[in-house]
This record gives C-alpha cells, sequence and structure tokens, in this order.
C-alpha cells in the first residue's frame, strides 16, 4: 500500500497553494479533487496521473461521501501514492477528519497538509481581518449548514450572539435568513456590520458590508450565492478602509492569452496579478525539429559569419540547446556581432552571456533592417536563427541591401489542439473582455480553432467586451485580414506595452 495525502488546496488563488501541496501534486499517481480546488492545480500533476473529480457543487455530489472514502483507500491499497485534494484546509468545515478515520480503519497511511482555510482568507482579500485590538480579540469558525441527520444541532445560538467574537460562517448562503434571525433574536444588536465575500481570493471575488438586520435582504439583491464566507462583527467595519484585492484594475475581466504555452506563463501570471480571469487559449505549439543536423554544420561555421539575428525567445532557445548538445557555448560568437528583434530576446542572449550590439527601437523586421542598413550591412554574411516558416521580410530586405544571408530554421510553430469550449462558454456567460494576440500565427491559428462569426455576434451584442488586443502593426494587419479591427494595440510592440494597454482601458 502506498500513502494517501489529505492536502488542503487553500481558497483558490494559485499563490496561496503550500509549497508541500504542489511537491505532492507533482509527485503522486493520483489526484482526486474537489469542486472548491482551483483546477489550475492540476497542471502541476504528472502526465500519466490519473485525474479524478469528486466534487460536490450546491447538493449535487458527484460521488458521496461514503464512495469518495471507498475511492481513496482503493487506490492506495493498489500500491499508489494518493493526493486528495480540498478546498481550503482539509480539517476546516472539510470532512478531512471522516477520510483520515476511514483510512484509519483500512490500514492506510497517511500525512495531511494544512490548508490556508476560506474563513481567514476571503476575508483579509476583501480587508476585513478575523481580529484586531480594537474590535475583538477571538474568531469563531462555525457552519452554516449542519449535517441534517444529525439528532442534535451543534450550534447555540445564544453564545454565538452574545460573544464578542467576530463569527464567521462557512456555506451558510441559503440559511442566511435564519443565522441574522437567530443572532438578533439572540441578542446581538440588529446594526452589527455584517460581509459576505464570494468566490473570495479568485478573479471573480465580490463583497459587500450591510448591517445583520438588512444583510439577507441586500444579498438577495445583489444575487449573492455560494460559494461565500459570511462575517459578522466589528472587524467588517474596515472593509472599505483596508480592501485592496477588489481595486485591481483587471479584476473580474476575463483575458483570453493565446501564446504558446512555453511562452505564456509571464503573461498569465502578470494579467492575473492586475486581477485577471485568464482563459489560456495556446493556438500554437512550439515543436523541436525532426533533424539538426543543418544547425549544428550552421554553428560550427560561425566564425564564417559577421551577424547572427535572432528574432524570438524559442530561437535563442533551441539554437542554445543544439549549441549545448554539440559540447560549445556562448565563446562560439567571439567577434560575431549579433542583433536580437527586442527586448525579451535580447534578454534572452544576455541569460546565455551574451549582450546584442543591436536591438531596434521598434520590434518589428523593419526596423531590425533599417538599423542594420545604418550599420554597413551590405557584403556582410549574416545568420538567422528562427522557426521554420516566418515573415520573410527580414532576410528579403538584407538580401536586397547586399547582404549575403542564411536562414536557419531552428524550431517549428503548428497549430495547438487547444478546445474552444472554455472560450465559447465564456462567451455564453458573457464573460470575455479581452482577447490577446502576441503574433500573426496566434491570429491566424485562434481563428482556425473558434468560429469568426460566434466572436463577431458576441462583440455586436456586447459592445464593450472582447476587445481585440494586438502586441504591433503587423499582427493587426493580420487581424484585418480575418474581417477584424484591432481594438487595443501599444505604441512598443512588448508584452509589458500590451498589459499595459489593458490596464489603461
Amino acid at each position: 500500500m502506498s500513502t494517501v495525502y489529505l492536502i488542503g488546496a487553500g481558497p483558490g488563488d494559485p499563490g496561496l497553494l503550500t509549497v508541500r501541496a504542489k511537491q505532492l501534486i507533482e509527485t503522486c499517481d493520483v489526484v482526486v479533487y474537489d469542486y472548491l480546488a482551483n483546477k489550475e492545480f492540476l497542471e502541476y500533476a504528472r502526465p500519466d496521473a490519473e485525474i479524478i473529480y469528486v466534487g460536490k457543487k450546491g447538493g449535487d455530489h458527484t460521488l458521496p461521501q461514503d464512495k469518495i472514502n471507498e475511492l481513496i483507500v482503493e487506490k492506495a491499497r493498489s500500491g499508489r501514492s494518493v493526493a486528495r485534494l480540498k478546498g481550503g484546509d482539509p480539517f476546516v468545515f472539510g470532512r478531512g477528519g471522516e477520510e483520515a478515520e476511514e483510512l484509519v480503519e483500512a490500514g492506510v497511511d497517511f500525512e495531511v497538509v494544512p490548508g490556508i482555510t476560506a474563513g481567514v482568507a476571503a476575508p483579509a482579500y476583501a480587508g476585513i481581518p478575523v481580529t484586531h485590538r480594537d474590535h475583538t480579540t477571538s474568531v469563531c469558525f462555525i457552519t452554516g449548514h449542519e449535517d441534517p441527520t444529525k439528532e442534535q444541532s451543534g450550534h447555540n445560538w445564544d453564545v454565538y450572539a452574545q460573544s464578542t467574537s467576530t463569527l464567521v460562517f462557512y456555506m451558510g448562503v441559503k440559511n442566511l435568513p435564519m443565522i441574522a434571525e437567530k443572532l438578533i433574536k439572540g441578542g446581538r444588536d440588529p446594526k452589527t456590520p455584517v460581509s459576505l465575500v464570494r468566490w473570495g481570493t479568485r478573479a471573480e471575488q465580490q463583497s459587500f458590508v450591510s448591517t445583520l438586520d438588512s444583510v439577507a435582504a441586500e444579498a438577495e439583491r445583489r444575487r449573492f450565492a455560494a460559494p461565500s464566507i459570511i462575517v459578522v462583527g466589528g472587524v467588517c467595519s474596515l472593509h472599505d478602509k483596508l480592501a485592496w484585492f477588489e481595486k485591481r484594475s483587471l479584476l473580474g475581466k476575463g483575458v483570453v492569452v493565446t501564446r504558446a504555452r512555453e511562452q505564456a506563463s509571464g503573461l498569465v501570471r502578470t494579467l492575473a496579478d492586475h486581477g485577471a480571469h485568464v482563459y489560456e487559449f495556446p493556438t500554437i505549439r512550439i515543436q523541436p525539429l525532426d533533424s539538426y543536423e543543418v544547425v549544428e554544420n550552421a554553428i560550427l561555421r560561425l566564425p564564417m559569419q559577421d551577424w547572427v539575428i535572432f528574432t524570438s525567445v524559442n530561437g535563442v532557445r533551441h539554437f542554445w540547446n543544439q549549441l549545448r548538445e554539440i559540447g560549445l557555448d556562448a565563446r562560439v560568437f567571439g567577434g560575431l556581432q549579433v542583433a536580437a528583434i527586442g527586448p525579451a530576446t535580447a534578454d534572452a542572449l544576455r541569460e546565455r552571456g551574451i549582450n546584442p550590439d543591436f536591438v531596434p527601437e521598434k520590434y518589428v523586421a523593419e526596423h531590425v533592417v533599417s538599423g542594420l542598413l545604418e550599420r554597413g550591412i551590405a557584403g556582410k554574411k549574416v545568420l538567422i536563427p528562427r522557426a521554420k516558416v516566418a515573415r520573410e521580410v527580414l532576410p528579403e530586405e538584407l538580401v536586397k541591401a547586399g547582404a549575403e544571408v542564411q536562414v536557419l530554421p531552428v524550431y517549428e510553430t503548428m497549430l495547438s489542439q487547444a478546445d474552444d469550449a472554455e472560450i465559447l462558454q465564456a462567451m455564453d456567460q458573457d464573460k470575455l473582455d479581452y482577447v490577446t494576440f502576441t503574433s500573426s500565427s496566434t491570429v491566424d491559428n485562434f481563428f482556425t480553432l473558434v468560429d469568426a462569426d460566434r466572436l463577431r455576434e458576441y462583440k455586436a451584442a456586447h459592445p464593450d467586451k472582447a476587445k481585440l488586443a494586438c502586441i504591433g502593426p503587423i499582427t493587426a494587419q493580420t487581424l484585418q485580414k480575418h474581417g477584424f479591427d484591432a481594438d487595443l494595440q501599444p505604441e512598443d510592440y512588448t508584452i509589458p506595452a500590451l498589459v499595459n494597454a489593458l490596464l489603461g482601458e
């Protein structure tokens, strides 16, 4: 038998997953996850790991608890390690204690990995400290949804009502009118501040503050539903003063990232840090060549070149992979001049010990050409490591200028097999605000995967949504070929500038 790890996955923000939890997800044979455990965590799992969803949503149970217990015992008895992912903390209203008892009875080894509970995290993201010296020195965590099979309630409403503690209710939105009524009946001041925080710590987070006698009506007016945390106490009065998360510029905005997955992580993280709900939809995938014999020969003949021009980070990465493969390093560039099409490519070179001799002010091929013409490119031998299929402007213009150019494919871009279901669902739910394009190939491939007419209909019905953001004019021109104009285009053709364009909306 192997070990079952009862893992608290936290309240939803991927940044709040513990290091230990991530290590276990990466190594376990089986991952069993709940509704409130962020699906992004599944990306850490091994490609060959078995992924099983057992979530419960609004009374709809994929598997009842006894069947979940049987499942994790069965998987462990087969000799496989099991990561049991539970939203928040497994021992705080997560039924982790029940699962642990079942494992003990079955003789299965287990480990508990605590997680950040929503009762602390959600209020914190809404600017509410659950304890504060000016308001309370204690906090009480309470389930708002008791086991209906229990013979006697575990609640003592009079004690709750007369307590000076902050009261934090989990799973209580449906019972909010009853909760408020019992607290007031027990002696709690009807004007006690109360806050609700929905989808705490996630891009969808919403919160508001009311009073005990009005909160149920206000929640209904705002259509607040599960999952929500209810906070009762004077600390809620700090919400407006200390709220920080909901001030983020892109909070709740649905942004599609079409870059290849290998390149997208920085953009995805930056957008998420500004509060966006990011839909990763990699329209292209980067693939090595079948043979690198030509590349290796070109590397060995580098001393015969005058210039090497890198047009992408991928070009740098795949060129360097072959450089290392034949036992060489940056010293082979001795005596050569090196150009990079933009700052990201330049940084990739610097990381490998090469400080580019030339980076154009505008990060497109046309400006590389003009800059090299000023540097006397005529008669020079130029090597361009790049994708197998790419724009021909750079090599063609350099040849016209009198340079001897060798185009060297070091990788190729392929159409991704990305599923458009999430994009279509976002449109159905009116949640698609931006689509970002970082190259012409992302545009072409996006409309190969997503019906242009469907997007056109959505934009017509929602003039303020589905804005199309292009990194530069070449990408925008490609977009026009598909019948769309770019809604946003930064002056600098870089990822940071593209993000700033979204923030400036």
